[in-house]
């Protein structure tokens, strides 16, 4: 199984989950997104690989996020797809891909259950 990890190096969630991985003997492919920008395709794949709320993909706490002007709460799938395409800095991060399931590293043991 490939496993990919959707990564910031200058994002110490990141660092840490790459490292968790590595500690576990697991060399992921990694995608630096802010170096290859995601396409609204993949985002929205992204986002079904999770399940659960789309909108827990998207950092609301960033300037491009602010301005969007809107809501978290008021994106549905597409907008979050788009705006994350637009501005990759929004992507929470890191995010794990296992084979045909995913998993936010916050904390980073939350992508443990991904490897079993």
């Amino acid at each position: 199984m490939t496993i990919t990890i959707w990564h910031n190096p200058r994002c110490s969630k990141s660092r840490e989950t790459l490292a968790l991985l590595q500690k576990k003997g697991i060399e992921p492919t990694i995608r630096e997104y802010l170096k290859e920008p995601p396409t609204k395709a993949e985002i929205t794949k992204l986002i079904d690989l999770l399940g659960g709320d789309p909108q827990d993909l998207i950092r609301d706490g960033e300037p491009e996020f602010k301005a969007l002007r809107k809501k978290k709460a008021d994106l549905g799938k597409a907008e979050i797809a788009a705006a994350i395409a637009a501005h990759p800095i929004l992507l929470q991060r890191p995010v794990v891909v296992a084979g045909s399931r995913a998993a936010i590293g916050r904390p980073p043991e939350a992508v443990l259950p991904l490897l079993r």
